[in-house]
This record gives structure tokens, sequence and C-alpha cells, in this order.
């Protein structure tokens, strides 16, 4: 990681790895380099986090001749270059830093965001007069509300064996260039060979979820998740012709600066069985075989106008046939002038009112019961699926949480769009497993021609 000159390194996965010392260690040796054009800092959610890390700068820079300013929370190090730690909360934390020059910023856990946005800002101040190559480094273990973007932007699944170059596409045109480098455990031989229980700890530490996110580093694995049935190996199903005899509907989610989720379903009409699919598709199971999620980023909408989305969804179903659409009933909503569901119609694509009932209330059910229904199913086979096409929602669902202040619904300040969607399909078309009836006892009376006789047992 010392020499790597690209402007953004993702080093984590596993706990124990050495993170720390790693981006310490770096930073020495390049100011070392520099000298006093060397500026870094490392950010964290608040500064009472960053504790073990100044602690541990203590012991690295301090016999180096390093001189630690404890207001500031600032070295200046022994050839003029300054290192310091601060909290980073929001984009407008962020943006107190405009106007200042840093060449490095280090952002510790940065699995604790739930979107990279005030982490992105900060390419806004990175920059060298002096020719330093600038660069961004996070750091992160497996969990918390950021994994879903952290793993989709580093390609974490599957988790690396060794470092790799992942790039990303500019509005420019130019592409950004950013490395990947694994960290495990078993790379720390210095804290095993001290500490040989480390190990034996981690797996005490909750759910085999957890365990397997902190030893492995498995980015796949989601602790507290609010569907804990979801699996992609059991309900993300490869593309396949759906038959024409099927039942088709869609269901929506409106959201303009937010994001909009539209997905189109059929219903299974008898055991099917496809290719790659232990067992058959059950008859009456849903297929999610086409999505569109209008976002321009994690939890950003596309700003298109109702009218646009409904000429976006009437194309893409090119001709179909679709029986029914489903669609928030907010959307139905006339405030001082036409609904979003009336100009939606305008293109000729219709809806009705889905069935909002997120939690269950005297007696009914709710749809987050209705949909973990179907991810359950029966007897270990699913009642829903999802081509592996529909990227959005296999992004987004498996890592949502629960409201901690209400546990039996999800976390609304999550990218919840296509969960909702979901739900709105599952109440249009509610499945509840079907329980075996007990046999009736036997009354001891059997009917003998036209009289009724009774046999002792």
């Amino acid at each position: 990681m010392v020499d790597c000159p690209l402007p953004e390194i993702f080093f984590g996965g596993a706990r124990g790895g050495g993170k720390t010392d790693g981006v310490l260690g770096k930073w020495a040796l390049k100011e070392k380099r520099y000298g006093a054009a060397f500026n870094a800092v490392m950010f964290r959610k608040t500064t009472v986090s960053s504790e073990d890390a100044i602690e541990r700068s203590r012991e690295i820079f301090g016999p180096l001749g390093g001189k630690f300013n404890e207001a500031k929370l600032r070295w200046r190090m022994p050839n003029g270059g300054r290192v310091s730690f601060a909290y980073l909360d929001s984009v407008k934390d962020a943006q107190e830093y405009q106007g200042r020059n840093l060449t490095d910023a280090w952002v510790e856990e940065a699995g604790q965001y739930d979107s990279p946005d005030a982490i992105d800002r900060l390419f806004g101040v990175l920059r060298s007069a002096q020719g330093v190559p600038v660069q961004l480094i996070l750091t992160a273990n497996p969990g918390g509300p950021g994994q879903h973007w952290i793993r989709e932007r580093y390609k974490l699944n599957p988790f690396p064996r060794g470092p790799k170059l992942v790039t990303r596409l500019l509005s420019n045109g130019n592409v950004h260039k950013m490395a990947v480098i694994p960290s495990r455990i078993t790379d720390n031989k210095v804290m095993l060979a001290s500490d040989p229980q480390y190990i034996d700890r981690l797996h005490l530490v909750g759910s085999a979820q957890l365990v397997k996110a902190w030893l492995d580093g498995d980015w796949t694995a989601i602790e507290g998740a609010f569907f804990g049935e979801w699996s992609e190996q059991r309900h993300v199903i490869e593309p396949f012709r759906i038959p024409d005899d099927w039942l088709r509907f869609r269901s929506m989610d409106w959201g303009s600066a937010s994001p909009f989720s539209v997905g189109w379903w059929a219903v299974v009409g008898d055991d099917h069985r496809i290719p790659g699919l232990q067992g058959t598709l059950p008859r009456g199971a849903l297929v999610r075989y086409r999505e569109w999620y209008g976002a321009s980023g994690p939890n950003k909408g596309l700003k298109l106008t109702a009218e646009e989305v409904g000429a976006g969804i009437k194309s893409r179903e090119g001709g179909e046939k679709i029986t029914y659409g489903v669609l928030d009933p907010a959307a139905f909503a006339e405030d001082g002038g036409p609904s979003i569901a009336s100009r939606l119609m305008t293109k000729s694509v219709v809806f009705r009112p889905a069935d909002n009932k997120r939690v269950a209330s005297r007696g009914a059910m709710g749809g987050w019961d209705i949909m973990r229904q179907r991810l359950k199913g029966q007897d270990g086979v699913p009642m829903i699926y999802c081509f592996s096409t529909c990227e959005a929602s296999i992004r987004t669902i498996p890592v949502l949480q629960h409201d901690q202040s209400r546990p039996e619904d999800l976390d609304t300040n999550t990218e919840d769009h296509a969960a909702d969607e979901w739900r709105y399909a599952c109440m249009s078309r509610p499945w509840v497993p079907v329980t075996a009836q007990p046999k009736k006892p036997d009354s001891g009376y059997r009917s003998t021609g036209s009289k009724v006789s009774r046999s002792w047992r």
C-alpha cells in the first residue's frame, strides 16, 4: 500500500487486519518523502472514536520525532508535514474543509456512513501545489449502514483473495481508478502472536452472520438484517423466458428527488422447472422479471416528471399484457392539481392504489409479514424470486435494517424504495403457507349399505 499511487484506496475486510497500523505507517513514509508539503487528516464520525488511532499514532510518530498538539489533535511531523484527527458526520462537516489543501484523507470505519456523500466531498479538498500525489483512503469492516454501497463501489462480492484494481467512469468520460487491498486477521501476524485467543473471541460476538463478516471479511453477511430470510442462492435466479399464459402485473413506488422503483412480476401458473434451480418454481410463486430503478446515485432520484416515467414504463413493456398495476396510495393525492397516478395514466400506464399497510395491526397481517412469508416459503421452497438482472433489489433489500424505535418496521431513512414496491406486489397477491389439516378422529362407526355398524379398534 505504501507505493500505491492511485487517488483512492479501499483497505479493509476482517477485523484485526492491521488497517490502522497500515495507514499510519504509510503516512509516516510519505511524510518523510514530501516533508512540509504533506498534509493529512484522519476522519471519523466523532473525534472520540479516534482515540485508539491517536494512541497508536503516539507509538508510531512519537519515536520518529513528531510533536503532538493535544488541543488541535495535530502532529507536526519531523520533516515538517502535518497529520490531524477530525470528525466527519455529514456533508455540512465536509464543507467546512472547503478552501483547505489536503494531500491525504483517511476515513476510518467508513461502513458507519449510510451513503458516501460526505466522504466524496473530500475529493474537493484533495489538492497539492507542490506535486504531492493526493489520495483518499477508506478503511472498513463488513457491517453497518454503509455495507451495501461499499460492497458495490469496490466490488467486494466475492471478497478478493489479493489486491485488485476497480474502476469508475466519471461524468466527463475519464476513468477513476481505485485500489482494493483486502485485509484479513491472518495478515496481522504480530497481533495473533501477542493475542492468540482473539479469533476465539470473535466467535463469541453474536450471530453467525456477524462472525462470518468479521472473521472472513464476508461482505454478503448482514448482521441485524430486516429480511434475514433473504438468500441470493435461494431467491435470485437467472433470467428465463416467461410463459405467455402466466399472469403479469407491475408494482411501483413513486419518487422524484428520491428514487422510484418499478417492478414487473409474473405469477407461476404451474410448477415450472428452470435450468440451474434445484426443484421447481411452485405454482403461485411471484417472479420479478424486470425492474426500473430511477436513481442517479445511492438514494438519489432522477427527478423525472410523471409523464417521463410513464413513457419509460410503456416503452419497457413493449406491448406485453399487464393485467394490473399497484402504486403507493400517496401518488393518487390531488394537491391542487392532477395526481401522479393520473399523470402516469396520460401515457396509458394504469395503476390502482396499493395496500400500504406496513406492519400488522388488530389481527390483520402487515405488508412486511406477507413479504417475509413469501421469502420463507414452505418446506424450504420460496414463493418469491427475482431475476439476477434486478440489481437494485439485490443491492438494497438484503441490507435493510430494523427501525430502532419500532423494531417491527424497517428503518425508513435507508434506501427502502425497492422493498416498498415489493411489499405492494406481495399485498396485491397475499400468500400464507398451507398447514396440514389434522385427520378427523374415527368415530368408530362405518356405513354397511343401509345400516350403520360400529367397529371397535
